[in-house]
């Protein structure tokens, strides 16, 4: 897919989209591009369960945000049609505030390696706590 380099993380930075799989020396990775968007949101449109677990890009830099700034758009049009969404982490749910979509989210934790764990089917102790009462 495509994406976006930058000559710096900076709002002014030099920066263009690119399918080289291979980012310059000089250059770094801050977003996916228009065509990689589209791929995912299509991928989106279709899904009944969706786990999101880290922004795209460096969606705090606004020239890098559009990529995040979609697919969190795409999530919040998916969960109007029925698709459940997690968002896992904080990155993740700043941008999803940030997008202005929150409310259309079916379930939102600041936990990411926590969620991540859990799917891998750790037990985590506030879980235990909890789930243990008799």
């Amino acid at each position: 897919g495509d994406h976006v380099i930058a000559d710096a993380i900076d709002k002014n930075a030099k920066h263009t989209v690119t399918e080289n799989a291979s980012i310059p020396a000089d250059m770094i990775g801050v977003d996916i591009g228009p065509k990689t968007i589209q791929a995912v949101t299509h991928h989106i449109t279709s899904a009944k369960t969706i786990l999101w677990n880290g922004p795209m890009g460096v969606f705090e830099v606004e020239a890098f945000a559009e990529g995040t700034m979609a697919i969190a758009r795409a999530l919040a049009e998916a969960t109007k049609k029925g698709c459940t969404t997690i968002i896992g982490g904080g990155d993740s749910v700043s941008a999803v505030k940030k997008s202005g979509v929150a409310g259309s989210i079916s379930h939102i934790s600041t936990g990411g390696g926590a969620s991540l764990e859990f799917l891998e089917g750790k037990k985590l102790p506030g879980i235990e706590a909890i789930s243990n009462k008799k």
